[in-house]
């Protein structure tokens, strides 16, 4: 499933930046358009918004006990929770919780603008590009920390994340004050990671004073998809059978490409070869085995009856070779008028009187003959260890050679 990449804009509905990709790994394209112009949104594309880190805040909250993420009442409780820490209006703002929150433990909550995000959402739809999930374009993370330095020359902004941020994820204008949080917290930590977009490479090399990774934005539009944060939840949750599916395909793209899933692919791979591997073997010991088989079969047919020098099918060529054998010698066999006549007056029933008997190589009909499916029964248990069988057809009685002894 491909993805595409859209960034909320601050200000109301207008112009997006977005990214494409086919495997969620690497980039396809990229630009900026009006929704209605963006790149098509049908079947297998899944429909990413990603929200501005300035657009977001960030609040650390411990769940009560039976309040985890599916809790129907969850909204109201982050509401209680953060209430000294909410500026606006909690009828204004949007609330999602971390992916690996559990009711009773501590969790991350994320706050933005219900009206801000809901008319972006709208826009969207409208222009038939539904969004399937909503990310962040920075969320806390553990471990070192991390800096990205963004925006252009005049307005530079650096979006930090990481043990040692203040918050574990900021958002700040770039300048002494914002490096200055990173020194407070930890003097003894490594250095961070920094990444840089062209715009703001040079001066981000000179404010920090050491040298920067180059990352272009579509790229930081990539790397927030694969996080497992979605923040359309509580009356945002975008759900229905469409975004289930491409849930799911998301789920195969990120197994058929992703770095992460490489062990298990190799491990599939080899898996399916072993057994293609065990199947072949498998198939070319039983054709051998069968080989050997219809050589013991050839080898049994012409030694025990020389006169037979090519052997096309073994069963057959014996059966009349003894077939021939016994007619030579006068002895009857079971496909005989008086072996069957013998085999018919055991099993019929007492009182069997047929009007016209009727015989053919291998099958005796004996006619004005009726009887009830018990007595037919009875006597198929009679034949069946001499290798015949008895059936009704119509007012008369059939006996043939075919029940295995």
């Amino acid at each position: 499933m491909s993805l595409l990449l859209i960034t909320l804009p601050p200000g109301p509905p207008g112009s997006y930046a977005f990214a494409t990709s086919t495997d969620g790994q690497t980039l396809s394209g990229h630009g900026s358009a009006a929704a209605s112009l963006l790149p098509a949104a049908g079947r297998g594309v899944e429909v990413v918004a990603v929200v501005p880190a300035a657009q977001l805040s960030w609040h650390r909250v411990d769940l009560p006990k039976g309040a985890g993420p599916g809790a129907p009442r969850l909204r109201a409780i982050l509401v209680g929770l953060l209430e000294d820490h909410l500026l606006d209006d909690a009828d204004q703002l949007h609330f999602a919780v971390d992916p690996d929150a559990a009711a009773g433990g501590s969790a991350w909550v994320a706050v933005c603008s219900k009206p801000w995000l809901t008319a972006h959402l709208q826009a969207l739809d409208a222009a038939q590009r539904p969004v399937a999930r909503i990310v962040p374009e920075l969320h806390p993370r553990a471990g070192a920390p991390h800096l990205t330095i963004t925006g252009e020359p005049e307005r530079p902004t650096v979006l930090m994340s990481g043990d040692t941020v203040p918050g574990s994820a900021q958002a700040l204008p770039l300048g002494p004050g914002a490096l200055a949080l990173l020194a407070d917290a930890d003097a003894d930590a490594a250095e961070p990671e920094v990444l840089a977009e062209p715009a703001v490479a040079e001066l981000a090399e000179q404010t920090l004073g050491r040298r920067v990774t180059i990352a272009a934005p579509a790229q930081r539009l990539l790397a927030a998809s694969r996080t497992r944060w979605d923040l359309a939840q509580l009356d945002l949750a975008r759900t229905g059978r469409a975004r289930a599916a491409k849930r799911a395909g998301a789920a195969w793209r990120d197994f058929l490409y992703a770095p992460l899933w490489r062990p298990a692919r190799w491990g599939l791979a080899l898996l399916l070869l072993a057994h293609l591997v065990g199947l072949n073997l498998w198939a070319w010991r039983t054709q051998q085995e069968l080989q050997v088989r219809r050589g013991q079969i050839s080898q049994a047919l012409t030694e025990t009856f020389p006169n037979v020098k090519v052997v096309v099918d073994a069963p057959v060529q014996m059966s009349r070779e003894v077939a021939a054998l016994r007619q030579a010698t006068g002895a009857a066999s079971a496909r005989d008028l008086e072996p069957m006549l013998e085999a018919f007056g055991q099993s019929a029933p007492a009182g069997t009187a047929p009007t016209a008997i009727e015989f053919a190589a291998g099958e005796l009909r004996a006619k004005g003959v009726q009887v009830a499916a018990s007595q037919l029964a009875e006597a198929n248990q009679r034949l069946r260890p001499l290798g015949y069988q008895l059936q009704s057809d119509a007012d008369a009685l059939v006996l043939r050679e075919g029940a295995a002894p």
